[in-house]
C-alpha cells in the first residue's frame, strides 16, 4: 500500500528534529456550494533541521516515530535546500547603491519665472 504525501507550510520549527506543518483542503459546503477551506496540523520528523517556519514542504506518511509524529519531511522548496539569505530566492542581495535611498535627488533649479 502507497503511503500518503501531503504538501503544506512550517507553521512551527521550535522542536529539535520536529516541524509542525499546515497543510490546506479545499472541500465544497454540501448545501451552500461554496468552497471552504479546511486546515489541520502535523507533527513531522526533520533530522536535520532543515526547514524553518514559512517553507513549503511536502511530508509522508510513515511508522510511528514518536507519539504525535507519524510523518517525515520528504522535501522542501529551494529556498529551504538551498540556504537562505535575506528571505530571497537564490540568495542574491540588493545592492546597496540602487536603493532608492541611496540616490541623490538634484534639486530642481528656480531660473527666474516661474508660472
Amino acid at each position: 500500500m502507497s503511503k500518503r504525501v501531503l504538501q503544506g507550510v512550517v507553521v512551527s520549527d521550535a522542536c529539535d528534529k520536529t516541524v509542525i506543518v499546515r497543510v490546506e483542503r479545499r472541500v465544497m459546503h454540501p448545501v451552500y456550494k461554496k468552497f471552504i477551506t479546511h486546515s489541520k496540523k502535523y507533527a513531522a520528523h526533520d533530522e536535520h533541521n532543515r526547514f524553518h517556519t514559512g517553507d513549503m514542504v511536502q511530508i509522508e506518511e510513515s511508522r510511528p516515530i514518536s507519539k504525535r509524529k507519524h510523518w517525515v519531511v520528504l522535501e522542501g522548496s529551494g529556498d529551504a535546500v538551498a540556504g537562505r539569505q535575506d528571505g530571497r530566492p537564490g540568495g542574491e542581495a540588493v545592492p546597496v547603491a540602487d536603493t532608492p535611498a541611496d540616490r541623490a535627488v538634484e534639486p530642481a533649479e528656480s531660473g527666474g519665472a516661474s508660472a
